[in-house]
């Protein structure tokens, strides 16, 4: 395993896979520092929305990364739907990635005294900005499990969902993320691929402490 006093982790997948709630339950247990960075483009997105802006537009977009002030959000806003499917609209925009680059590779080489390091969830940490990280994992999940957890997220939020416009949703979401000519979502060739199709949280952080404490598989 990795030193611990500046151990980086790398996690990557797409919606709903599982990889967000994994992230979290490592930094706690291995005293790492968590960056969503999956929130700064949900932010970004919902800041073009707020000032009235095109998301389609790069001007708009990254004049709102530019400014961005996560603390102008709450975490449910930030959870929402309609944040996600923003945040995948700003997310194609190569200049909206440049901008959010430095911050999220300022964190996993910077992480503060009080961490023994960093550990970044989102759809690029293994590919591009932590390309060095000392462990990489891809974690995934059938469009089918991931649409029945996106459903049961939203309605436990209280939100009236749709199951045909989530699904739409995420297929579309999906296909933008593979298809975008920056940054796209894939696995990095030495990350670890975990499948939580058939998992729950408990089992997926047990294979995942696995892997990065060097007994799971390589």
């Amino acid at each position: 395993m990795a030193d611990q006093s500046n151990l980086v982790v790398a996690i990557d997948g797409p919606a709903a896979s599982g990889k967000g709630t994994l992230a979290r339950r490592l930094a706690d247990i291995l005293n790492l520092r968590y960056l969503d960075t999956g929130s700064l483009y949900r932010a970004t997105g919902l800041s073009v929305i707020r000032a009235g802006g095109d998301l389609k537009s790069e001007q708009d977009a990254v004049k709102a990364a530019e400014n961005l002030d996560l603390s102008t959000f709450s975490a449910e806003e930030l959870r929402s739907e309609e944040a996600g499917v923003a945040a995948s609209h700003v997310a194609f925009l190569p200049s909206v990635r440049a901008v959010l680059l430095d911050f999220q590779r300022s964190v996993a080489a910077n992480p503060g005294a009080d961490f023994s390091g960093a550990i970044l969830d989102g759809r690029d940490i293994g590919t591009v900005v932590c390309r060095d990280a000392d462990a990489k994992i891809f974690v995934t999940a059938a469009l089918e499990v991931r649409i029945k957890r996106r459903l049961e997220e939203l309605k436990g939020r209280g939100e009236t969902v749709i199951e045909a416009r989530v699904r739409d949703d995420m297929t579309a979401r999906d296909q933008r993320d593979r298809d975008r000519s920056v940054s796209p979502l894939k696995k990095a060739d030495d990350a670890w691929e975990l499948d939580t199709s058939g998992m729950n949280a408990d089992e997926a952080l047990a294979e995942a402490l696995g892997h990065i404490r060097g007994t799971g598989p390589q």
